[in-house]
Parts: C-alpha cells; structure tokens; sequence
C-alpha cells in the first residue's frame, strides 16, 4: 500500500511541476534585408544598416529568418545583436559571399540539436544547384532546437523562393512541404521566406493543403486575421507601399498557437529597413 501511495505521489508530483512550468511566448520574425551590394543609392546598406538593426531589436524576436543577407550583413547584424547565434551559408558554394538564407536564434533560450541546408532542385542535397526554370540557385537553411524555456523542441526552416520562375516557386513548394512531411509526424515545425508569390500560388497551396498531415503548416498571418484586406503587401520598393501581394510568410504546425501576427510597416526617421517589411508571429506551444 505505501509503494502504491508514493508512486501516486510521485506522478502527482511530477504532474505538478510540469503544469507550474509557465509557457513562454515565442516571438519570429522573417526579414528580407536587401542584399548589401545592391546600388540603392539613398538606401544602399550603409545607410540603413542601423535602421535594420533598429527595427530587429524593436520586435525583439527570440528567432529570425533572414533573406538576400550576405556575409557582411550577417557580420554586423551579430555584433549589433549581441544575444543571437547565426547559421547560415552561401547559395553558391564555390562563392561564399554570395547570398544567404541565414537564420538568428537567442544563445540564452535556445540550444541547436542540428543544423542543415539543401538547394531547391531536382538535386536538393547538390549544394549550389539550380532547379527547374528558377533565374538563379535557391535554398533552404534549417535549424533545430531546443526551447529551455517551454522544454520544447521544434524545427525552423528559412527559404527565399525565385523571383522569376513560376514552375521554379511551384516545385519549391512542393519540395519543401515533402522535406517536412519526412518529419516525425509529432513535430513542430516553423517556416519563415520571401515566397515572391501570394496566397493564391501554387507554392502556397503545396505548402498548407496536407490536409491529412499532423504537419500541415498554417499561414500564421492569415490565422490571426482571417479576412483579407487591403494594405497587405510586403514588398515596398523602400516606398512604404503596401498593394502588392502578401509574399513574405511564417508559416506554423499545429503544435504552436497564433497568439499575434503582423506586418512591420514601420520607418524610422522616414527610412524604411528595406524594401520589404518584416513579418513579424508571436507564437505559443499548444498544449
């Protein structure tokens, strides 16, 4: 009777201290900075770096999927933004300062377990190669790690689809929603990219149709705000415009709740960050 009685105490203890563990909010941001060499005249990189490292720490995201982010960039991003690991590598392995899908994730809360990339091609695991119709090399940059906070772990995957090839962004799509269906069907799953394509897209459905998946990925934006309205377009062409297409997304598994999601249309003193606006979730683990 008393091993009976303490083995109760035991799972009730145990029952206890998990639920007296507070849930932390887990806040993203995916950000295409505007690749550093362009010749943007008034907002060319060394203008607007500051504004960049500004508008990260305004949000203060615990982790942050870049796009168009180069070697340099990357560089001053980390010793403005002391707290954070990057991970990243070059599209083009035989030129590595060429453009980066690179991913920034708090040192303090989070722990990596594995890091990795592949190329969005019929020959995914050739680094550097180039698919379908797509006008230059794309990829995918992937995290995984362990939250200390909510003692969760969960994977992040960071892209930039292409801007010219429509079969390109398609098969993209499809190639990145059959990479994280290969994933242990319990898993937590973050997507961040410039898609360069909106809802209505291919890409977009390949990406938020596995209706019969426990990893369908859910449109974190459009969960919070599930009417679409004007104004929600992404690419601003250092404008502030916002009619386009919505074409920058986090997308999430089930495993996590839409607490907040926006876009940052913000400037600061009348320049804006880039030519995109950062998007920007706050997410929580479900239960």
């Amino acid at each position: 009777m008393y091993r009976c009685f303490l083995r109760w105490f035991v799972i009730w203890m145990v029952a206890t201290l998990a639920s007296s563990i507070a849930k932390a909010d887990l806040k993203v941001t995916s950000f295409n900075v505007r690749y550093g060499t362009a010749k943007d005249g008034d907002n060319h990189w060394d203008l607007r770096k500051d504004t960049v490292a500004q508008t990260v720490k305004a949000f203060s995201p615990d982790v942050m999927g870049t796009q168009e982010i180069m070697p340099f960039q990357a560089t001053f991003l980390q010793e403005s933004l002391a707290d954070y690991v990057y991970v990243g590598t070059s599209r083009v392995p035989a030129d590595p300062n060429q453009e980066q899908c690179g991913i920034f994730y708090r040192r303090n809360r989070f722990y990596q377990l594995e890091e990795g990339h592949f190329w969005l091609s019929t020959s995914p695991d050739v680094p550097g190669s180039q698919g379908w119709d797509a006008a230059l090399p794309r990829m995918v940059t992937w995290v995984k790690l362990f939250d200390r906070q909510n003692q969760r772990t969960f994977y992040f995957f960071n892209t930039h689809f292409d801007h010219r090839g429509e079969q390109a962004r398609s098969e993209s799509g499809a190639l990145l929603a059959k990479r994280i269906q290969q994933l242990d069907p319990q898993a937590s799953v973050i997507v961040t990219g410039d898609f360069n394509c909106g809802e209505g897209s291919a890409a977009y459905g390949h990406l938020t149709s596995q209706q019969d998946s426990k990893l369908q990925l859910r449109d974190t934006f459009r969960t919070f705000q599930p009417n679409a309205t004007e104004g929600e377009g992404t690419f601003n062409g250092f404008k502030g415009r916002d009619n386009g297409a919505r074409i920058d997304w986090i997308l999430a598994s089930p495993a996590f709740e839409v607490k907040d999601a926006k876009i940052d249309k913000s400037s600061i003193d009348g320049r804006f960050p880039s030519d995109h606006f950062p998007v920007n979730a706050t997410l929580e683990f479900a239960d």
